[in-house]
């Protein structure tokens, strides 16, 4: 949860520090695509960012690089209705393309355009060659939902590398995330395609903020 320099490895501190300033460089953002005819060409290593409506990804996003207005965020699921990327940093020095994906387990929209919006979501993922993590954000909450569920099993099918990110931790007490954590860690172990350690985070106290940074810049390290 909280950032404690004290117990990392020396490794893990030098990838907070390019985790740091990976995402305090440039942002760039490159386009909105609603379908898979015109997505952005792409030779950078790239990560997205998945989960259900009003999971809290917007805010995630923003505490990542610092910006209040890099992805918008509402109270209004479904809002985010195409998968929209971003060039994070320097080319010459580190850099990652980031795609923050549609929201999905909609609950206002049409069922068209709830079909429409995931097919669109799975065609993504299982079908972007740079592609080299997901980072799928679960509101800790509420825990590993059946939609999650069903985006996970298809990106341990499709063999894509995932990641579980727990959002707005600050609305639980100790023990119900130490709970939540202990039970989202159980569920990963069976997974073939999901990363073993689960992040905890909170956009709005910073929690995890770090640690989320280190993840994506070891990915824009090592290709």
């Amino acid at each position: 949860m909280a950032d404690d320099d004290t117990q990392i490895s020396p490794e893990e501190a030098f990838a907070r520090e390019d985790g740091r300033l990976l995402f305090a460089g440039e942002c760039e953002f490159l386009m909105g695509a609603v379908g898979l005819d015109n997505l952005p060409l792409s030779h950078l290593p790239e990560v997205a960012f998945a989960g259900r409506s009003n999971v809290g990804k917007s805010s995630l996003l923003n505490a990542l690089t610092g910006r209040n207005k890099l992805a918008r965020t509402s109270n209004t699921p479904g809002r985010t209705q195409e998968l929209n990327f971003f060039k994070i940093g320097d080319e010459e020095k580190l850099a990652l393309s980031v795609v923050d994906l549609p929201g999905y387990g909609y609950a206002k929209v049409s069922k068209d355009k709830v079909a429409a919006w995931v097919k669109l979501l799975k065609s993504y993922l299982r079908g972007r060659p740079n592609l080299r993590r997901v980072f799928v954000l679960v509101d800790s909450r509420h825990g590993i939902k059946a939609s999650d569920a069903e985006i996970m099993s298809m990106l341990d099918e499709a063999a894509v590398n995932y990641q579980i990110v727990l959002t707005k931790s600050d609305k639980l007490k100790t023990p119900e995330r130490e709970s939540v954590l202990a039970r989202t860690q159980d569920e990963v172990r069976k997974r073939v395609a999901c990363h073993p350690i689960v992040l905890l985070t909170s956009a709005e106290k910073k929690w995890g903020i770090e640690e989320v940074r280190a993840e994506g810049a070891k990915v824009a390290r090592n290709g």
